[in-house]
Order: structure tokens, then sequence, then C-alpha cells
């Protein structure tokens, strides 16, 4: 039997016994690879491609989860969700201003309020001096469990004063408590009130004793209170 090649496939030609130029076809051996080769042979291109897009549709809808569309354009600060706000509006003096934010288990945040005169100047504050009266306040602070060389204050107890270009201003505790600590970093970066007076540029940490922790709701004005008070948004 005779065969002649025609693309890819081989034609026969049957014997003499069946009469005619009758043929059919022979399939030649193809190296096509199997599917499965052909998957692997587009894993590096294809495969990756489709697997980069699925992560990233992945990395989107847990995007929409975290950061859903009906969130504020402002959430709310760390200070505003873990802390109640109040304010001491003219406290002693008019323009002397303070915050007081008030912790759940009662630890008191004391600082100067946006509003306070120090702020009104030029250059706002220039520097702060712990060494008031008779003491350096930036040397008290209690330590350990029973809170020794802990010193109670009264709300009309200097913490500190601020220095402007042309004055200074007193600090008070506001609240009747114990010193834990004053915020020691503005010594040497007293540009902290001026940028953050409500966070890192806090003045002192105080902890009165839990009746007078509730009275600080009372005796002072909550942030809306505060605002229309003053007369700012």
């Amino acid at each position: 039997m005779s065969s002649q090649s025609i693309g890819p496939f081989k034609l026969a030609r049957p014997g003499p016994s069946r009469p005619g130029p009758s043929f059919r076809l022979i399939s030649k051996n193809l190296s096509s690879p199997p599917p499965s080769a052909a998957m692997e042979t587009e894993e590096p291109e294809v495969t990756h491609l489709k697997r980069t897009a699925i992560e990233e549709e992945e990395e989107e809808e847990l995007r929409r989860l975290l950061v859903p569309l009906s969130l504020p354009l402002s959430p709310p600060s760390a200070v505003e969700t873990n802390f109640g706000s109040y304010f001491a509006a003219d406290f002693m003096k008019p323009g002397h201003d303070q915050y007081i934010y008030r912790h759940a288990n009662g630890l008191c945040v004391v600082g100067l309020a946006p509003t306070h005169v120090a702020f009104t100047e030029e250059g706002g504050v220039k520097s702060v001096d712990f060494n008031v009266g008779k003491s350096d306040r930036s040397e008290m602070k209690a330590t350990g469990k029973h809170k020794r060389n802990a010193r109670v204050l009264e709300p009309n107890s200097a913490l500190c004063k601020v220095i402007t270009k042309d004055n200074s201003y007193v600090v008070r505790c506001c609240v009747k408590g114990t010193l834990l600590e004053v915020n020691g970093r503005l010594i040497k970066q007293p540009e902290l009130l001026n940028l953050s007076a409500d966070r890192e540029g806090y003045i002192a940490i105080i902890m009165p004793k839990p009746a007078d922790s509730l009275k600080i709701k009372d005796g002072f004005l909550n942030r809306e209170d505060y605002k229309k008070l003053k007369g700012f948004p």
C-alpha cells in the first residue's frame, strides 16, 4: 500500500482488491500538547493576571467593609471617642480657657482650650515653666501602685506658666485630685501647645477621687455649650 502526504494528514491508497482511486485519512502523530500542558504553558501569563484581578477585587471588597461610604468626612478623634470633653471657660481670669478630658476610669487630662488667650498673641506660646510657687511640677511624679510622692492639688493650684512674647499665664489644675504627671516634653518643645494643645500638648494628668470626678460633668461646660459660648462651629 502506497501513501501520499497532504498537509497534516497522510493519504493511504488501498491495495488492488478495491477498484478506483479511493483514499482514506490517516492522522500523523502531531506534537500538540495535552490540555493540562497548555494550561501550564499559560500559567506565568494568563493565570497570573487572573489571580491578580481576583486579589484586587477581594482587596476592594475589604476596603468597602472597613471604610463604608456612610462614614463622616471627619471621623471622631480618639479623644472624642474615649474621653468626655469638658471646658472651664474664663477660669479665674477672662480668656483663661482650659479643657478637662475625663476618661471612664476617672482619670483627667488637663490642658489649654483652643480659645485660650495665649493663642491670640503673636507667635503663640514661646516657652513653658513648671517651676511655680515653691515647687517644680516637672519633678513631681507619682510612682508605684500606691502613687508614692503623689501630691493632691486643688482646682486653683498652679500647674505651670505658659509664656508668650509679651505675657505669661498661669495654667490651673481645674479639678481637685492627685497630680500623676506633667507633660515634660513641653519644656523643650513648647510649640506642641501651638500645634496640638489637645493631644501631644496636654499640660498634666490628674486622678480625682471618684466623688470629685463625678462633679466634673456638672461643674464645667460640655463641648457643644463651650462652642456656643465662644461663638465658633
